[in-house]
């Protein structure tokens, strides 16, 4: 039957058409989807686990493949990084059944930290990688990544970008789904890594390649199309863009569609080059197929000519940031002199659509945190000039992390002074405060985050005796991906209710000597609770409990009465809350400049938190029942 589906919903059912038992990961936009999809259409009999992080996802899933069960594994590209450890070591060892990696990379970026290409990753680890240009495609390529692994006894990565992942096409699909496979581990010295083994089968993996590329060169994935004097090479997404860029022009081109970047395709590449006077290279992100037509070994003999390779290496393509098919339309017509088939008219006199940077929801509990951390911090700078004494820090540093709380380093509350990666925040902190002891360190994790990769930052602190304020943001989800659990939630991805470990108590068994918890949405206490800690000495944590507002539905708002409002701004110029605007100004008594403007809070955004009400100094701000 037909199905519309997005990407990642088709890898989702193409991994169970494939028969895989178990399934692990990590959020991370844009490929949570997949691993909630396999969640949600389970014959009953595959395992789905939200790991604590991406390494111990690929840990979970090569230990299944080692059972002769087909595993997958889910990740953006950033989690590729966390899980490297593993993923560059089972290439070595192998495995039994299929071990299909999952990495959604992010053009733009859209919502990760950095632009970095997957088929880099799997060249240097020397495992082959499948690419997506399309959902029904990727659809099949996932059921021939288990099949690669299987037959080859090695992992295979499985590669997409963010709008293949989002993109919705119609999918064929089976009416069932295999049912469980029997696997059993089988032991042998060949499961335990040595330097040994690990030199003699580092040379079985450099040998394999050649074989690999042979067989990657008739897999029916990897096409040329059409006979035309102008190329173009291209792959994932790309291929997509150039398709619809040259529709109705195809007698023009030869078309070089590349799914599987490693091992390249040599053979069907060197076909492509002997039959084009121009080869146009059409990719994302980095100019990796474009490298390939150049350097790769196999394409051209020695002495022999090839066309002009033009792509990002010649500043023909733009190197950073995602493409599209007007992109690809323009430079084909001035590289081929061929009419671009896509013509988009350039709008006259319209203005720009005004920017819309993301921003903390309204009720956001992380913006009661940041908030009463940045009035204890004044309030101790000028609590200490008055009394005279010498302020106990110069200023006060804000590390941040990855998460919805990254969105606190926008004006007005610009708490967020270092964001690097997922765990980052509690070391860095420490590295600062080794470095420059008259700052006051505050390190700022989620819960999902403290889970994925802070407890080590924290045990680091311990042992090594930092003087910091650990700052657990507590929403009680995983909430910029997605809402998916973690281990403080108490229940799995399986739907199974479990004891939630609890952040206070991983802190005491760790050995952190001052604990507080603290309601973020009660200002008054938050601040005297960040008032302690500020003078407290050592390591010091502090866990801000409140539920993300997207969990619940509000029962109250917050009511500005105008009669009341004497115009501070006040509430806007210090929390920021989307709720909350300036309504239109009236004429002041000359009839000319406008008065102070009061203000108007949105009954659609508005949650009823109440900490506009708390900073008041009008105390013009009740709440009502919704």
């Amino acid at each position: 039957m037909k199905e519309l589906l997005m990407g990642n919903e088709a890898i989702a059912l193409g991994a169970l058409a494939a028969g895989v038992q178990v399934v692990s990961g990590y959020p991370g936009t844009p490929s949570s989807e997949v691993l909630e999809t396999i969640a949600k259409r389970n014959p009953g009999h595959v395992h789905v686990e939200w790991s604590v992080n991406e390494k111990a996802g690929a840990e979970v899933a090569a230990g299944a493949a080692y059972t002769g069960a087909r595993a997958m594994v889910t990740m953006k590209q950033m989690g590729l990084n966390v899980a490297s450890d593993p993923v560059m070591c089972v290439n070595y060892i192998g495995v039994k059944g299929g071990l299909v990696v999952y990495v959604a990379d992010d053009p733009g970026p859209i919502s990760s930290q950095t632009e970095q290409d997957t088929r880099h990753f799997g060249k240097y680890a020397r495992i082959p990688v499948f690419d997506c240009d399309s959902p029904a495609q990727a659809f099949q390529a996932v059921q021939d990544a288990f099949s690669f692994s299987e037959k080859h006894e090695t992992p295979v990565i499985l590669r997409s970008t963010t709008r293949v992942c989002h993109a919705c096409e119609d999918v064929e699909i089976p009416d069932s789904f295999p049912g469980k496979a029997s696997a059993a581990f089988e032991k042998d010295p060949k499961w335990v890594i040595f330097p040994g083994l690990s030199y003699q089968n580092k040379k079985k993996i450099v040998r394999r390649e050649g074989e690999f590329s042979a067989e990657f060169s008739e897999y029916a994935g990897n096409t040329l199309e059409g006979n035309g004097p102008a190329g173009i090479a291209c792959g994932g997404i790309s291929y997509a863009y150039v398709k619809e860029a040259i529709r109705g022009l195809e007698e023009h081109f030869t078309v070089l569609k590349v799914a599987t970047p490693y091992p390249f395709p040599s053979q069907l590449a060197r076909r492509f080059m002997k039959q084009c006077e121009k080869v146009l290279v059409f990719e994302e992100l980095d100019p990796y197929i474009e490298d390939a037509l150049i350097y790769e070994k196999g394409i051209a003999d020695e002495g022999e000519s090839f066309p002009p390779v033009l792509g990002k290496r010649s500043g023909t393509v733009p190197a950073a940031g995602e493409l599209s098919a007007v992109t690809v339309s323009e430079i084909i017509e001035k590289e081929t002199s061929v009419p671009a088939s896509i013509i988009v008219p350039k709008p006259e006199g319209r203005p720009d659509l005004p920017v819309r940077p993301p921003v903390l929801c309204a009720g956001c509990p992380h913006r009661g945190s940041f908030y009463a951390v940045k009035q204890a911090v004044q309030k101790a700078l000028k609590s200490a000039a008055k009394a005279g004494d010498s302020a106990p820090f110069t200023q006060a540093v804000f590390h941040g992390d990855i998460g919805c709380y990254t969105l606190g380093n926008a004006a007005p509350l610009n708490m967020v002074d270092t964001c690097l990666c997922m765990g980052a925040g509690i070391t860095m902190a420490q590295g600062m405060n080794h470095a420059d002891q008259t700052s006051l360190n505050f390190a700022f994790a989620g819960d999902s985050t403290f889970f994925a990769s802070g407890i080590t930052g924290a045990v680091n602190a311990v042992y090594n005796q930092a003087d910091m304020i650990l700052c657990i943001l507590d929403n009680s989800t995983t909430a910029m991906t997605g809402h998916q659990p973690h281990p403080g939630m108490g229940v799995t991805m399986m739907g199974k209710r479990v004891e939630p470990v609890d952040i206070m108590k991983v802190l005491e068994g760790i050995g952190v000597p001052w604990i507080r918890e603290c309601d973020p949405l009660d200002l008054e206490g938050t601040v005297s609770t960040v008032t302690e800690a500020i003078h407290e000495s050592g390591v010091r944590a502090i866990i801000f409990r409140s539920p993300c507002i997207a969990l619940f539905k509000p029962k109250e708002l917050c009511v500005a009465d105008l009669e009341k409002c004497v115009g501070c701004g006040r509430c806007i110029r210090e929390i920021g809350c989307p709720a909350i605007s300036p309504v239109s100004p009236e004429p002041g008594n000359d009839g000319g400049a406008p008065s102070r403007r009061k203000v108007r809070i949105d009954p659609a955004l508005c949650t009823g938190c109440g900490l506009c009400a708390q900073i008041c100094p009008a105390e013009c701000i009740r709440k009502e029942a919704r």
